[in-house]
């Protein structure tokens, strides 16, 4: 554990270096892109105005966006992911697209410059993964020192995970257009907030009993700590008592659990290659694959989502670097500063809600960030707030 306080700024100092070596490339491949769109005042087009003002990535006429209201909503994005594991990523897409408007700037290319379409739509994704990267470092190291953190499985997840993101960005980077893009969005995550509603019928919560088990035995224990009663320590936290290839053996708060590592390893590669092609951490995902497959409580799927999606989001961002795709470092650096309040707040907050609250939240998000983002890019139809 004493080298995790190393992981955060090596990999930040990597990520950072990667993109100091390409942004020759990227300024060009922006700057080829602004000079093939038309000039003029409609949607789509670069305004012919020398002093007009610059916002996102420094586009002439591209929305500028407050740095307060930035710094607020990185805050919302790092807790609502520290604390549930999952949503940053949808949570920092909401806020690039919708709340910051650079959704519609994208889209408003698609007939009149659709290279420079795909170039911001390809920015807006890296700039959620970079936000969810640094929100899943923080989360894990915290959720590691609380013994809240199932690190095999997280490995194993993981080592999914970097097989399906490098595929994904190789794949897809470039080559979608905002609206596309979005439809796809909001697909994925309505399709989510449909299985999480399913799990909370008599149906899907019979199959769930020893998740449930766990998530009152860490409820109660937390009851006692804070009214001072003693605590069994054997009871408390995570203990992991075997693993091999194919099995994984541990306990959290007393309750057994065991898995065969095969199966969150094939499901690290499906899971890192939908999240990275929609430009998101893959919590969403994540959470009820191990709340579903594992059985975890939500207290111990958080801090190992986190993990996983870390590994998930570097190999995504530096393969999004390494295509040229533009960042706007001035305004993700400050989002960062928001994500790292966010995300320490997280860990120490979840413990005082309970595991359905968590769940009924994360349905409620889905379905209506779903729906909104699924009009919006293939019917467009938009609705209030998305």
């Amino acid at each position: 554990m004493k080298n995790w306080k190393w992981t955060l700024p090596v990999g930040l100092l990597a990520i950072v270096a990667i993109a100091l070596w390409f942004e020759p490339a990227f300024a060009d491949k922006l700057s080829d892109a602004i000079a093939k769109a038309p000039i003029g005042d409609q949607p789509g087009q670069i305004p012919a105005d020398p002093n007009a003002p610059k916002g996102f990535l420094g586009i002439p006429g591209s929305p500028v966006v407050n740095p307060i209201l930035a710094f607020c909503w990185a805050v919302w994005v790092g807790w609502i992911f520290s604390t549930v594991g999952a949503f940053g990523g949808v949570m920092a897409g909401v806020g690039h697209m919708s709340v910051f408007g650079f959704g519609a700037y994208a889209g408003s290319f698609k007939k009149t410059a659709p290279d420079l379409g795909k170039i911001i739509t390809d920015s807006i994704k890296a700039s959620n993964q970079f936000l969810v990267g640094l929100s899943a470092a923080i989360s894990s190291f915290n959720y590691l020192k609380m013994k809240r953190l199932v690190v095999p499985l997280a490995v194993t997840l993981g080592l999914g995970s970097l097989i399906g993101a490098w595929l994904a960005q190789e794949l897809s980077a470039g080559k979608l257009d905002f609206k596309s893009y979005q439809g796809y969005f909001g697909l994925f995550v309505l399709l989510l907030g449909g299985w999480l509603l399913y799990e909370t019928t008599p149906a899907g919560q019979a199959k769930k009993q020893t998740a449930k088990k766990a998530a009152k035995a860490f409820e109660d224990a937390a009851k006692k700590q804070a009214s001072g009663e003693s605590v069994d320590p054997k009871n408390v936290g995570l203990h992991i008592n075997h693993f091999s290839i194919s099995k994984c053996a541990f306990t959290f708060y007393g309750v057994p659990f065991q898995f065969n590592p095969l199966i969150p390893f094939l499901g690290g590669i499906v899971i890192s290659a939908v999240a990275a092609f929609l430009g998101v951490g893959g919590g969403f995902l994540l959470v009820p694959f191990l709340t579903s497959v594992t059985q975890l409580p939500m207290y111990l799927a958080a801090g190992t989502s986190a993990l996983a999606v870390l590994v998930s989001m570097v190999t995504s961002i530096i393969t999004l670097l390494m295509k040229g795709t533009p960042i706007e470092w001035h305004f993700i650096g400050l989002e960062m500063l928001g994500i790292a309040v966010g995300s320490f707040v997280g860990p120490m907050t979840s413990k005082y809600f309970s595991d359905v609250w968590l769940k009924r939240l994360f349905i409620v998000l889905s379905v209506y960030v779903g729906v909104g983002y699924l009009l919006a890019g293939f019917f467009n139809y938009k609705i209030p707030g998305v």
